[in-house]
């Protein structure tokens, strides 16, 4: 996979503030890859190697932990998002469209 282009995707997620969620379709679409939600997936996948990026803050489109599989534990994705007093339940990020953070507001991008 481009280096480049997870590169751009790992940016992206840094400026995600804390206590807010964004989706993957969100920032393939901000990176001009709308269709391509599976790409921002697979760089959530690498990102496990950079503590840095906070992964647990990208979800589906519908605010569910789709991408709980890829941390060290399955719980691991919601505790997370639960120490930054986001609620999850069965799953599924509470009050989603009242959290959620576009990328396309990045003026740097």
């Amino acid at each position: 996979m481009n280096d480049s282009l997870f590169d751009l995707i790992f940016d992206i997620v840094r400026h995600i503030p804390g206590g807010r969620v964004t989706s993957y379709g969100a920032i393939a679409r901000c990176i001009g890859a709308g269709g391509s939600a599976r790409i921002v997936g697979w760089a959530m996948h690498a990102a496990g190697a950079y503590p840095q990026i906070p992964a647990h803050r990208v979800v589906n489109s519908k605010g569910l932990l789709t991408g709980k599989h890829h941390f060290a534990t399955l719980t691991l994705m919601q505790e997370r998002l639960e120490q930054e007093g986001i609620e999850v339940k069965e799953d599924q990020v509470v009050d989603f469209k009242q959290l959620f953070w576009d990328p396309a507001t990045l003026s740097d991008m």
